[in-house]
């Protein structure tokens, strides 16, 4: 959190220099409109539009964007174990019912199976179901909040320091959180 105090979130427009955009906490929603009417594109993540809105604003050209991906051949219902996972396979609905239904309703895309889902095309769904059952443990201990999730982030770090803490506290922490510049 910062410790700068008397400074109010300025409006997100054109005037703007990149470096301040980068200074506050912003959203997709927010950053998007904003380069919509720059007549920048909108596409991508956050951190996409936001580096992508910063070079704009500073007068700089856009970073290069990443090489468009090849939209790869997804599984299509039925599945079975057998089933061998494509390269570039989403978690999709199409496994979601399959793994509900081989490992139960508790059955969700984890950090795990997401990334096994990505990484490891070749290998079947059964080999999938295995991956699931053994890495429970290691999904029940804490994790990293990735940096994108900062909302999930500053609520989990808000309640560790504030156990006790109400939920309308904590999104009240938030606002405030978020209406002070960073760093």
């Amino acid at each position: 959190m910062s410790t700068n105090t008397g400074e109010s979130r300025p409006a997100l427009t054109v005037a703007l220099t990149g470096a301040e955009l980068l200074r506050w906490y912003w959203t997709l929603a927010e950053l998007s409109a904003l380069a919509r009417r720059m007549g920048l594109s909108a596409g991508g993540g956050k951190a996409a539009v936001t580096a992508r809105l910063a070079a704009a604003l500073d007068g700089l050209p856009a970073p290069a964007a990443p090489a468009p991906r090849r939209a790869a051949r997804q599984l299509t219902a039925p599945v079975d174990g057998s089933t061998v996972i494509p390269p570039g396979q989403r978690c999709s609905q199409v496994l979601r019912e399959y793994f509900v239904r081989e490992i139960g309703p508790a059955f969700h895309f984890d950090a795990f199976m997401r990334e096994y889902v990505a990484r490891q095309a070749g290998r079947t769904l059964a080999e999938a179901v295995a991956h699931w059952h053994a890495t429970r443990a290691q999904a029940a201990e804490p994790r990293e909040v990735d940096a994108q999730f900062e909302f999930n982030r500053f609520l989990r770090d808000w309640h560790a320091r504030h156990p006790d803490g109400a939920r309308a506290e904590a999104l009240a922490a938030w606002r405030a959180h978020r209406a002070r510049p960073r760093g």
